[in-house]
């Protein structure tokens, strides 16, 4: 009988509590949007700047509002701006890194150098760029997130794509006149389906600290919607007399990102060692 080590332990039960802090987020926003007392923050307002207790579980803030809504309908705004952000940049990072990958050559050094182009900049001036051009809000944090994660994931994705490609079977495909696309679809993306999901998770951790980032600089979500970002900014400004307003809001974005990426973490170990075996 073999025994699971205890690392191996460590790390489930860290996993599990990693999907539990993610489930507890995902329900509680999703609740916040659907039903209105919970999701509407002007719905429940009680004296300015009271402090977490028994009524206010995360106080209120400056107009009386609980901060327990808010960080509820901020989290479900954060989430929802980068779920839908790294799902275009899954399409467009597998897409590109298939391409690149199996056909190799100019083409491969083509989407190379132009993912290095956009690494070069850094988030806050891309999300300059694009709030400039589109201007600020919803928009522009999808467009900044979906610049800065593409590069990243379309690297590792051209890198698995490539190692697949060189394998007997897709060569024997090739031989046997089985067209392109078919053998990307049925040989390499079935065989790189781990580092998508296992990209797609880190991606997504990116993708809420750049929202956040925007929200909290003034390019991102705009009021009267809040997010994570927006609402750590507005809570800089009570630090001293009401600190739980920035605290609050960061806990919540610091929890999403150490979730999200254990999950990733977890996934790897999953992931890739069938796929290596896939391979084969």
């Amino acid at each position: 009988m073999t025994l699971a080590s205890p690392v191996s332990g460590r790390r489930d039960v860290l996993f599990t509590g990693a999907l539990a802090v993610l489930a507890v987020i995902v329900v509680s926003s999703g609740a916040a949007a659907l039903v209105p007392f919970a999701g509407d923050p002007d719905a429940t307002v009680g004296p300015r700047l009271s402090p977490p207790s028994a009524l206010w579980p995360f106080g209120t803030d400056a107009l009386g509002r609980s901060m327990l809504a808010r960080v509820l309908e901020g989290a479900g705004t954060t989430l929802l701006l980068s779920i839908a952000a790294v799902a275009a940049t899954a399409v467009v990072s597998t897409l590109l890194g298939m391409a690149a990958g199996y056909g190799g050559g100019l083409l491969r050094e083509a989407v190379t150098r132009l993912g290095d182009v956009l690494y070069a900049f850094p988030a806050i001036v891309l999300a300059v760029l694009v709030a400039a051009v589109a201007g600020p809000g919803q928009s522009a944090a999808v467009a900044t997130i979906v610049l800065v994660t593409v590069p990243l994931m379309t690297r590792m994705i051209t890198a698995a794509a490539a190692s697949v490609a060189g394998r007997d079977f897709v060569t024997t495909a090739r031989i046997s006149g089985v067209p392109a696309p078919v053998i990307l679809v049925r040989h390499v993306l079935s065989n790189i389906s781990g580092t998508i999901a296992v990209q797609g998770t880190y991606a997504l951790s990116i993708g809420i600290l750049v929202e956040g980032g925007m929200s909290f600089l003034g390019y991102g979500v705009q009021p009267p919607q809040s997010s994570l970002g927006s609402l750590i900014q507005q809570g800089g400004a009570y630090l001293v007399h009401a600190p739980w307003l920035l605290f609050t809001p960061a806990a919540a974005l610091v929890l999403a990102i150490l979730a999200i990426n254990l999950v990733g973490d977890a996934l790897r170990d999953r992931l890739e060692p069938r796929e290596t075996r896939s391979l084969g």
